[in-house]
């Protein structure tokens, strides 16, 4: 990973907690305090996710949002994550980038605010 900042679309599992637009160094240690633990990633595209990797065995809650979110974006798998979702864009040579806008504005579209910058 590169140690650039990049701007992630953060969905907190908890349906209380609002979907931010938040500026971070996209690195382990980072990516690892916002999911809240060890990070697996998900690619698609112009796209990946990061999730905890032992949240399905933990106690973290369902992300439905997250869910919702990879299902309009084309995932398949009946994949529901658990705890934070972590969203960035996929650059040249497979390096972290922005997150896409079409990400933000489907995520608007469908969860009903202006993302919390």
């Amino acid at each position: 990973m590169n140690t650039n900042n990049h701007t992630a679309l953060i969905i907190p599992a908890e349906s209380i907690e609002p979907i931010r637009l938040q500026r971070l160094e996209a690195e382990p240690g980072a990516l690892e305090d916002l999911v809240g633990g060890a990070v697996e990633a998900l690619i698609r595209g112009d796209w990946h996710v990061y999730l905890n990797a032992e949240a399905q065995g933990g106690n973290f809650p369902l992300n439905l949002r997250a869910a919702q979110l990879m299902r309009e974006c084309g995932v398949e798998e009946q994949i529901v994550p658990r705890g934070t979702a972590v969203f960035l864009g996929r650059g040249k040579h497979w390096d972290e980038a922005d997150v896409p806008e079409h990400l933000t504005t489907l995520a608007e579209h469908l969860f009903g605010d202006a993302l919390a910058a």
